[in-house]
């Protein structure tokens, strides 16, 4: 994990690009991991921890409808976690994720272990599902990791 931070961490300060988070399941993770490095608010513009739909909606303004549609797990949600913590934040890369870390919550259509991350920048636009196994803190692990190898994919 140290070793891809880092290489994130030297990236962000080269290519002088700058992030923003928009967390759901991880509940702070991402983030908790981006700022370990000494220098990060060099780039780490904001961190969200929106948990519930109420602040999915409050915070990030994504439309209740749409929650209510697609459900807050959802590549939807995500993608618009990503966009609207971009531009809250004015920064250049957005990132959303959720998901549903269990024991409990999950549904057949979508089990414990269902994650959807999305990255947004201005020109390129990453999401994708995922369906991590283990307990919760596995899952909430697996999915930070996720993320980090995505935001490695973007540079």
């Amino acid at each position: 994990m140290e070793h891809i931070v880092n290489q994130i961490h030297l990236s962000l300060i080269k290519n002088k690009k700058t992030i923003a988070i928009a967390e759901s399941c991880t509940g702070g993770l991402l983030s908790s991991f981006l700022t370990h490095i000494s220098g990060s608010s060099q780039y780490f513009i904001l961190g969200v921890i929106a948990y519930s739909n109420q602040a999915k909606a409050r915070v990030l303004k994504i439309p209740t409808s749409l929650i209510l549609k697609k459900g807050a797990v959802s590549y939807a949600v995500a993608k618009k976690m990503a966009q609207a913590v971009r531009k809250l934040a004015r920064a250049d890369l957005g990132i959303g994720i959720t998901g549903i870390a269990g024991p409990t919550g999950g549904t057949p259509q979508k089990p414990v272990g269902t994650v959807f991350i999305c990255i947004d920048t201005k020109n390129k636009k990453l999401c994708r599902k995922f369906q991590f196994k283990g307990n919760r803190t596995a899952i909430r692990k697996k999915t930070a990791l996720t993320a980090l190898k995505l935001l490695k994919e973007i540079f």
